[in-house]
């Protein structure tokens, strides 16, 4: 849920006014190869760091569509873009390969990072772009339905933490990538990004345990929905509540509109059209008691027994990681509580595994991206240096 402002990023456009039109490389084939991971297709790209296209990232740059799994186990096309430095590895070993989960981009399909690091308008390419000044190579996914067919399951645990798994698989197996298939991996994510990290890395163990995963960064995890909801209602960042509803909906095939007015209905099609810049202008400090069909906050829908099992269903923290983790977050973050963070460390700390609690001081919930981002870049270093990770538990 990384909101980037034009002034924190340099942003001065917006992929808003892109056409919603579906390139023809987002369309799945009939038939979808035989394991999660495998390249269905692949093309060349760019990565521009500015809307207006004039600086391009020194690197070698695919598109790639993959086969992942949906949260039903059923086998799907989701798309994605892998960066390769230019420049050759001087680092021990193979090249490092960074899983990066992107924070929330929109539901639209022109809102998928793979289009947005093309356009120049991916707010955390500053982020991607330190990460290959390292020398790494980077994979970032597009998540489910975001740009190919179907909605887009924003904040469904298992299918996001796939989708990550899987475009790590896929950026190893793209010839053209140069990347070796059984080389060092990690992953790191914030916010609708950190929930994607962290989920990643409690299904790592046997969704994916050929990878070669060295540790898992994750940061602002929205561990508990019914906490960000009640965040989230009347606040600047009010629009990502139709995203979540959205989301959720579509992950467990539930149709909102019996539970939302005409408000409402407008409210939750909106966000499915609008980039996160767009859904925030536009519903900055709204009330969803406004939207619903009996006048409470969606937040008691979300108690309802129907939403419950779904909610309950995307908690994070009750799985162990097998690898070294980070979790970071803001004490002064505006959007997901600093306790989830924290509860989140302690429930790994619980069941054993290895973890770093790191909190800092950035004002609101993109200042705590932004302060958090030297301590990840230094503990991804460390970990693919194979120092020994520090434990805050």
């Amino acid at each position: 849920m990384l909101l980037a402002t034009t002034a924190s990023f340099g942003l001065v456009s917006s992929p808003a006014q892109a056409t919603s039109d579906r390139p023809e490389f987002y369309e799945p084939p009939a038939t979808l190869p035989a394991g999660n991971g495998d390249v269905i297709r692949a093309e060349p790209s760019v990565f521009h760091l500015d809307p207006f296209q004039l600086i391009e990232a020194d690197a070698d740059v695919h598109r790639i569509m993959y086969r992942s799994t949906d949260g039903a186990g059923e086998p799907i096309a989701v798309t994605g873009t892998v960066i390769t430095p230019r420049a050759a590895w001087t680092g021990g070993g193979d090249r490092p390969l960074v899983g990066y989960a992107v924070g929330t981009q929109g539901l639209g399909d022109h809102c998928a990072p793979s289009r947005q690091l093309a356009a120049g308008t991916e707010y955390e390419g500053l982020f991607v772009k330190g990460l290959l000044l390292r020398g790494y190579a980077v994979v970032l996914t597009d998540y489910e339905g975001l740009g190919t067919p179907g909605d887009h399951t924003y904040v469904n645990r298992a299918v996001s933490g796939q989708a990550v798994l899987d475009s790590v698989r896929a950026a190893q197996r793209l010839p053209e990538a140069g990347i070796a298939d059984d080389g060092p991996v990690a992953i790191t994510g914030y916010s609708q990004g950190g929930g994607a990290a962290a989920a990643a890395a409690e299904l790592a163990p046997a969704y994916a345990p050929e990878l070669d995963l060295r540790g898992v960064a994750a940061g602002a995890v929205p561990t508990d929905l019914n906490a960000v909801a009640e965040t989230l209602d009347g606040s600047l960042y009010a629009g990502f509540l139709g995203y979540a509803v959205s989301g959720l909906a579509a992950g467990a095939g539930i149709d909102p509109a019996p539970y939302l007015n005409d408000r409402g209905e407008r409210f939750v099609e909106e966000a499915r059209r609008y980039c996160t810049i767009e859904a925030v202008a536009r519903h900055a400090f709204t009330r969803s008691s406004r939207l619903t069909a009996s006048g409470e906050p969606l937040s008691e829908y979300l108690k309802q027994p129907l939403w419950k099992a779904v909610v309950d269903e995307q908690r994070i923290g009750d799985r162990r990681p097998a690898v070294p983790t980070l979790v970071t977050h803001s004490l002064l973050d505006d959007v997901i509580p600093y306790r989830l963070g924290k509860n989140l460390a302690s429930d790994w700390c619980a069941q054993g595994a290895t973890v770093e609690f790191s909190w800092n001081l950035g004002p609101t919930h993109v200042g705590g991206a932004v302060a958090a981002y030297p301590k990840v870049f230094t503990w991804l270093g460390e970990r693919f240096a194979g120092e020994r990770p520090r434990s805050t538990c």
